[in-house]
């Protein structure tokens, strides 16, 4: 009798066992669009210039950035230095795909305070970038522009419109991949 029932709570366990993994969900792995965001992994050399705007003074921009996969695969998480119009700064930044609206996801700060968040899309080469804000009380619509030129540079345009007005060119410049990151 015991030999019966040793089988018969071997049996049991191995079913719940074989239950528990074919319930067990499947591990989430990064899509083709999650992968297309390969394309600012490592470190870069930016340069450009800022013109007077409502986002701040105009001058000369230089720094570096070094971009890394976060574990898992799904989002690049960036660190910046460099300086600009307001000084020197430091940043840090996440990129990454929301299948939910179908749209990459940025979302940056800065030692200067800074704290972006914005949605954009891209098309061959050319990843579009916008958001919408209210600056000294007045709407500001921002659109920022990456264009790959090759896969080691990159050109970068960031235009602005206040309360509706024409959209016009704040900050351009050109960005150089240095190595692959650390």
């Amino acid at each position: 009798m015991r030999i019966v029932a040793s089988i018969a709570v071997t049996v049991a366990l191995g079913s719940a066992a074989v239950l528990a993994q074919a319930t067990k969900p499947p591990k989430p792995t990064p899509g083709p669009e999650h992968k297309r965001i390969a394309y600012f992994a490592g470190q870069w050399n930016y340069q450009g210039e800022a013109k007077d705007s409502p986002l701040g003074p105009g001058g000369k921009m230089t720094g570096t950035e070094n971009c890394e996969w976060f574990a898992g695969g799904f989002q690049l998480v960036c660190r910046s230095k460099g300086t600009g119009p307001r000084g020197p700064a430091t940043g840090m930044s996440v990129l990454g795909y929301d299948p939910g609206r179908k749209a990459y996801t940025y979302y940056a700060l800065s030692s200067l305070g800074d704290n972006i968040f914005v949605r954009g899309q891209v098309q061959d080469k050319v990843w579009t970038w916008t958001d919408e804000a209210t600056l000294e009380g007045k709407k500001v619509k921002i659109v920022a522009t990456v264009v790959e030129e090759t896969p080691t540079s990159s050109s970068f345009k960031l235009e602005a419109s206040v309360e509706g007005g024409p959209m016009a060119v704040i900050e351009q410049g050109k960005s150089t991949k240095v190595g692959k990151g650390t």
